[in-house]
């Protein structure tokens, strides 16, 4: 029992490190039509700025499976929180001593960029590796920090340029970039163990695609991604549009209230899934998400419409750490390799639901609903992938 104590630091740190990955990933485009007004930077280089963040972390999933295993965790975990401060740090010095703004930008993007993508594949396994009887629920609760780390960043960043003034944004940046610093000095003392057991391999690529089981598992995670990201990313557009409100109000009633209610989700099953059945609860949540894409689209009043969005949120919590789990279950050597690919393949999801959203849109002349209607291809082969697991689990 004192040994499963020990590790609960450990599990503590996770999930600050979650809410680490929230910050480097929701804070900048915040700040994005700042950065166009006051740099004088064109619209198509802000939303490259997206494309490169997101391109990065893709790359870094793919990179890092050979030196973590090297270095080992500890390391790892203390360069990836290092790398996120740098970043956040470097962002309000970097613009403005090179001689294009954007040149700075794009460069302290590309350091947290790289400290975010390490964290997605480090944290899960982390938590996977330390002693406790539900491990479904640990991961569950792990991942709810990540929405509430979204929706704390956007709260608490809104609140302060409304204050503040956005001009002082540098304030902010630098207060954010101090939980990374202070979650670094905890990674370097709390208790690690190890995913594989002493003197064992976790499996290679090649091995893993061999296996028609994680095939299955890593089509889960794209869709999961893309059934999360499709309607969040359009979630406060949708509200401007739909509701004639402003930026400020759009961004707390859509990414905002989707994201507390995606972390609520998790952090339900994170305390009472024990008592739930992982399987059948991703089954409902997929049926729940069909339902919501089908009420964004079709329903005639943009309340009903955002009220679908918000709902929306509450059942794609469970997918991605769901996914996770079963994959840690059916593949327990899986090691870093698989978390790595599975992380790849969320991003993959998180990049295209929005793009086949936006493209779709773009085809029936900006309407929006059309896109989502297109979406609803994800919550429908994530059920698909979630009934094909189950029975190859009944069959092995």
């Amino acid at each position: 029992m004192e040994m499963k104590n020990q590790y609960n630091q450990t599990i503590r740190a996770c999930f600050v490190g979650y809410i680490v990955q929230a910050i480097v990933n929701n804070f900048t485009p915040l700040l994005f039509l700042f950065f166009q007004r006051s740099y004088h930077i064109p619209l198509s280089q802000i939303t490259l700025l997206v494309t490169f963040n997101f391109g990065i972390q893709l790359f870094i999933d793919l990179a890092c499976v050979g030196f973590v295993d090297k270095i080992g965790y500890r390391a790892s975990m203390i360069l990836a929180h290092v790398l996120s401060a740098a970043g956040l740090i470097s962002l309000t010095v970097l613009p403005e001593i090179l001689p294009s703004p954007f040149a700075g930008i794009l460069i302290s993007v590309m350091i947290y960029a790289v400290g975010g993508g390490l964290l997605e594949v480090l944290v899960s396994p982390v938590v996977e590796a330390c002693p406790s009887e539900h491990k479904e629920k640990a991961m569950s609760m792990l991942h709810s920090f990540y929405c509430w780390g979204h929706a704390g960043v956007v709260f608490i960043s809104t609140l302060f340029f409304y204050t503040a003034g956005i001009e002082r944004w540098r304030i902010l940046a630098f207060a954010w970039a101090l939980i990374p610093m202070a979650n670094a000095f905890a990674f370097a003392k709390v208790p690690m163990a190890t995913l594989i057991e002493e003197g064992e391999a976790g499996l290679r690529f090649k091995e893993l695609f061999r296996l028609k089981a994680f095939w299955i598992l890593l089509l889960m995670m794209v869709c999961a991604g893309a059934s999360e990201q499709a309607v969040s990313q359009w979630a406060s557009t949708f509200a401007e549009k739909g509701l004639g409100i402003s930026k400020t109000a759009g961004d707390l009633a859509g990414p905002m209230a989707f994201a507390v209610l995606m972390g609520a989700s998790r952090f339900f099953y994170g305390k009472y899934g024990d008592r739930i059945h992982l399987e059948r609860f991703m089954v409902y949540s997929s049926c729940l998400c069909i339902l919501s894409y089908l009420g964004i689209a079709l329903l005639p009043l943009p309340q009903l419409s955002l009220i679908a969005c918000a709902v929306c949120g509450l059942s794609v919590g469970i997918m991605w750490p769901g996914t996770f789990s079963k994959a840690a279950a059916a593949l327990p050597k899986g090691g870093t390799a698989m978390f790595a690919l599975l992380a790849l393949g969320g991003d993959i999801g998180c990049s295209g639901g929005p793009t086949l959203v936006g493209m779709v849109s773009g085809a029936f002349g900006d309407d929006l609903k059309k896109g989502v209607l297109a979406g609803i291809i994800f919550p429908v082969t994530l059920l698909f992938g979630i009934v094909l697991c189950g029975k190859k689990k009944e069959a092995g």
